[in-house]
């Protein structure tokens, strides 16, 4: 069952506050979009000024993500910005997803082609890592979920190239804050996006000596932390003249997209937990600090930084990237369904026919991603998914098992008792996936904001010019602002039982 969950917050003084504009732009394994956030009062809104596709490109048998492009179109974000009338938006900020980075060359300051996480160039560099340094104590020291896509195990992949000569490159930046360099000229790491590249010391929050020893990494490559909430520096000159833009403010956001995401969840106290739902799922609690032993080990939990000073603990589960797959395959094909003609066929479908484990190492980048499907539910002695809608129903009653599994090991590492999921991000928008995590979950799902990592980045612009003072009041802000669904848990023991009849453990 769905209801409206609106319920307005009074936030003192912000209606004495004169309206401000920032510009906030969301960089995405699949695409990019940039909006025109409004703070005026109690609320705030958005305008979506550009929205762009992001298309990796192959290069000598790997695939990198095309940089120029990219930065052409945040470009192009501040000219249509300008052009529909926001010529007086103050900042800008902008998040990316996290671990992949490029290199500055030391001769010309220009960058090498940044690889893309899901390049094969990391198969098997996990186990020539922990021969050097054992798996635990990388998980000690960092507290971030072991993955080969992490950037500690890209580096790594990296030094082994004899093609590569460390000399010749001045630094290493993270994905966002390539964009903040290429906008200022100033070169930093913003703390919530260097903390998912298993570099940094979760405790000190700066980058670990002993791995960068151990591994033979050149620490020199690495810039000054910063935290989300600062100011950067201005445009360069030659782009604000570009852009038709003067004294803009380039700020450090929550620049790791789930942090911004996490900043924009309207909730407080601590019985609640999120889940940014997209081509991953990043399902996980607020933390004063990192939470790391054999437990979270063991439940391949992540410790990444969050906005204010928190940290956002979590599991990195692949998500709405199983639909997006099935859906280029049916498309190359010649095939193409609208989402509600997916949802109507999984619908009609055989409830539970047939199950999988999103974390499997199978989906990590399949070339056909419903044969891998079809591949695991031969392993496990499963039923394969015949038509369009016991695949698409699949997925969806799939994720919802992991949610279950991930929430439950969440209140056993952490202890505490979790009373609601609050999913944020496009996914939010995918009511039946919603409805089947409130079943399998047993707690209520409440819905929304789905531009959630374009509010709290433009609300970190806002903290860091002084206009909202804090991420408490921030989410305050979000909860006035934005009409929330609140989906309430109805077939649970029917759920219970195929979660337990599952001939595999999620």
């Amino acid at each position: 069952m769905a209801s409206a969950d609106h319920r307005p917050v009074k936030v003192r003084d912000l209606d004495k506050v004169a309206p401000v504009k920032f510009l906030a732009v969301d960089l995405g394994a699949e695409s990019g979009r940039a909006f025109v956030a409004m703070l005026d009062g109690q609320r705030i809104s958005l305008e979506e000024v550009h929205r762009f596709q992001n298309v990796p490109v192959e290069l000598s048998g790997h695939w990198h993500w095309d940089l120029t492009e990219l930065f052409q179109q945040l470009k192009d974000s501040l000219k249509l910005a300008v052009e529909k009338g926001h010529s007086d938006i103050v900042s800008i900020g902008v998040d990316t997803w996290g671990v992949d980075f490029g290199l500055v060359r030391k001769s010309d300051g220009t960058l090498s082609p940044p690889f893309t996480y899901r390049d094969s160039r990391t198969n098997g560099t996990m186990e020539r890592v922990f021969s050097k340094i054992p798996r635990e104590e990388i998980y000690s020291r960092t507290g971030i979920q072991l993955m080969q896509i992490n950037s500690v195990f890209q580096l790594y992949s990296l030094m082994e190239d004899p093609g590569n000569c460390w000399d010749d490159f001045d630094s290493l930046l993270f994905m966002p804050d390539i964009f903040n360099y290429l906008l200022t000229g100033r070169q930093v790491s913003e703390y919530t996006i260097a903390s998912t590249s298993q570099l940094l010391n979760a405790e000190s929050r700066k980058f670990d000596e002993t791995i960068f020893s151990t591994l033979g990494f050149p620490s020199r490559l690495m810039r000054p932390i910063v935290m989300p909430g600062q100011v950067i520096g201005k445009l360069l000159p030659d782009i604000a003249a570009e852009v038709g833009l003067k004294h803009l403010d380039v700020i450090a956001v929550g620049s790791h997209d789930t942090a911004s995401a996490v900043a924009a969840i309207p909730a407080s106290g601590t019985g609640w937990a999120y889940l940014s739902s997209g081509t991953w799922s990043l399902i996980g609690v607020e933390s004063d600090g990192p939470i790391i032993g054999g437990e979270s080990l063991a439940g391949n939990f992540t410790n990444e930084g969050g906005v204010g000073g928190k940290i956002t603990f979590l599991q990195n589960i692949t998500g709405m990237w199983f639909l997006q797959e099935v859906m280029r395959r049916w498309e190359s094909n010649g095939r193409r369904y609208t989402y509600e003609e997916l949802i109507a066929a999984a619908s009609g479908a055989r409830a539970f026919k047939c199950m999988f484990d999103p974390a499997d190492d199978i989906f990590l980048n399949p070339p056909d991603m419903y044969q891998a499907i079809v591949s695991f539910c031969r392993k496990t002695g499963q039923a394969c998914p015949q038509t369009m809608g016991e695949l698409v129903r699949s997925i969806f009653e799939s994720l919802a098992f992991k949610y279950k599994s991930a929430l439950a090991k969440l209140t056993a590492v952490t202890g505490r008792k979790i009373e609601r999921l609050h999913v944020v991000g496009g996914g939010s928008q995918n009511e039946m996936l919603n409805r089947f995590t409130a079943d399998a979950a047993g707690i209520p799902v409440v819905a929304g904001p789905v531009e959630a990592t374009v509010v709290g980045n433009a609300l970190t612009q806002a903290m860091a010019l002084g206009r909202v003072g804090s991420l408490d009041l921030a989410r305050k802000i979000v909860a006035n602002s934005f009409q929330l669904k609140k989906y309430l848990p109805e077939n649970t023991r029917e759920w219970d039982e195929a979660y337990k009849s599952a001939p595999f453990n999620f």
